[in-house]
């Protein structure tokens, strides 16, 4: 992967790319390609009416959202950013879209809904992907499928108590104890920890390398 991606790394490395993400996971998937990039969280208030929009455009709009916040904070720099990699993710199941619990009440009725108690339908991760370079924006939308096993109302509350559905789309994170009950995944597995990696690398070739 490292090798494969070396001439895009190169010339990455040589410009200010920032994450618009507090995201421990995303930021270690992006790690994992040796890129050097900065951190910053977005101030973004993510409040969008899920009504008004499809669930790529509200993952879309959201993630640029994230984008245009973090540039209007850093465009004034002595090092203006070169990159900034904007995500927003979400799960959607039986037309509804579910974002992250808050509470313990939140997140025990979300992953109750989302097909872990209930049935053997599966819930769908949707990641909203933005990249400015330089003066471009790009953006798509990634859509991975995942399988459950059933989960009893003691397990889920069980789950909840170690305190890993917070802050997680949908309750549930396929990195940690959550990997125990999924039964399969369809798409880019990346997808549902928060950052579907092969497709942004191939966006990046197509707006970096290709300049």
């Amino acid at each position: 992967m490292i090798k494969m991606l070396e001439p895009l790394v190169s010339k990455l490395n040589e410009l200010r790319v920032i994450l618009a993400s507090g995201s421990q996971q995303r930021a270690a998937l992006l790690r994992s390609t040796n890129l050097k990039f900065e951190i910053v969280p977005s101030n973004f208030e993510e409040n969008l009416d899920p009504r008004e929009h499809t669930f790529s455009d509200f993952v879309e709009k959201t993630a640029l959202g994230k984008v245009n916040d973090v540039w209007e904070r850093l465009k004034n720099d002595p090092v203006t950013p070169d990159v900034i990699i904007g995500v927003d993710t979400m799960v959607a199941f039986n037309g509804r879209m579910y974002g992250k619990p808050r509470t313990k009440d939140e997140a025990i009725k979300t992953i109750t809904d989302c097909s872990l108690t209930q049935s053997n339908l599966p819930n769908t991760v949707y990641s909203g992907v933005v990249v400015k370079y330089k003066d471009e924006i790009r953006k798509f939308t990634e859509v991975t499928t995942v399988y459950m096993a059933r989960l009893t109302p003691e397990e889920v509350l069980a789950y909840v108590e170690t305190g890993e559905p917070m802050g997680k789309a949908g309750g549930y994170g396929i990195q940690g104890i959550a990997s125990t009950f999924v039964e399969r995944i369809e798409g880019d597995g990346n997808n549902v920890i928060g950052l579907p990696l092969c497709r942004l690398s191939l966006l990046l070739k197509q707006m970096v390398l290709n300049k």
